[in-house]
């Protein structure tokens, strides 16, 4: 019998957490296997009592619409995942419980990690929406000491985002059509700060109307990070490379947080050594 974990959602399809996690157990030869399975709402809570009973079954990763839904029905939840309010991997531990985590924000971190390595005067993020994967993202930046601008459509709901996540940090909130036209803030010399703007939303994504951001509201050496894997340069990077600033696209986010999965659910750290043959094949 071979051991296995898959990925769970409503609608599934269109993940690519199966090519991600199978080009890794192709490129180790590892004896296991990675799906995709369709679970809706109503069907959860069968599914985990299935899996439970299934000695093969390694855990799963979780998406939309269920990293909240499923956080009650686990025996347990690490405290990072509890924080963020939002489970993205389900482990079986040793002893048999199924535990609660959350891989986004170390996937979200991972790109960054060089530049927060080093010492900066000030950091600042603008985050653009306030849906669950903000929530990931106002976590991890949070613990790394920047003071975050999060824009929605309702600014109520972005309060009390951080109000939940980081009730001590000075943050500030913002309506997401602040930043659609142009701005004449003048920015002061940025030397040793590490500015961010986030696109946390799903606009931009195929089928989805383009995010509205001018980018004169973006500090000088400004870096612009977007989520969306859907196509994966959208219009906000190819704004941001327009306007002379450095880019990350969300399949750096996404294969990070596929990293620290497959590491609960093998026992082992994935290749990353093609990374780029790996994102060649998630373009295919």
């Amino acid at each position: 019998m071979t051991a296995y974990a898959e990925v769970i959602g409503d609608p599934i399809r269109q993940s690519k957490s199966p090519v991600i996690h199978g080009f890794w157990i192709e490129q180790i030869g590892l004896d296991a296997d990675y799906r995709a399975a369709h679970v809706t709402g109503d069907g959860l809570a069968a599914y985990l009592q299935e899996r439970r009973e299934d000695p093969e079954w390694r855990g799963c990763n979780v998406t939309m619409p269920h990293k909240q839904a499923i956080m009650p029905l686990l025996d347990r939840l690490e405290p990072l995942a509890r924080r963020v309010g939002a489970v993205n991997t389900v482990v079986r531990a040793a002893d048999g419980k199924l535990v609660g985590r959350n891989t986004d924000v170390a996937g979200f971190l991972e790109p960054l990690a060089e530049g927060l390595g080093h010492r900066h005067y000030f950091r600042m993020a603008r985050i653009l929406g306030t849906g669950g994967a903000a929530r990931a993202i106002v976590a991890g930046l949070a613990k790394e000491g920047f003071t975050l601008v999060l824009a929605g459509r309702n600014p109520d709901k972005a309060r009390a985002l951080l109000n939940e996540i980081d009730p001590a940090g000075d943050h500030h909130v913002a309506p997401l059509d602040h930043f659609a036209g142009p701005s004449d803030f003048a920015f002061d010399d940025r030397e040793g700060c590490c500015d961010l703007v986030i696109n946390a939303s799903p606009l931009g994504m195929r089928g989805q109307p383009p995010l509205a951001f001018d980018w004169s509201h973006a500090p000088p050496g400004s870096i612009a990070y977007d989520i969306v894997t859907d196509p994966v340069d959208t219009p906000f990077l190819s704004g941001a490379r327009a306007a002379g600033f450095a880019t990350i696209d969300g399949l750096a986010m996404l294969i990070g947080q596929a990293a620290a999965a497959f590491t609960h659910f093998f026992g082992v750290a994935p290749p990353r050594g093609d990374d780029a043959a790996l994102r060649e094949r998630l373009g295919a």
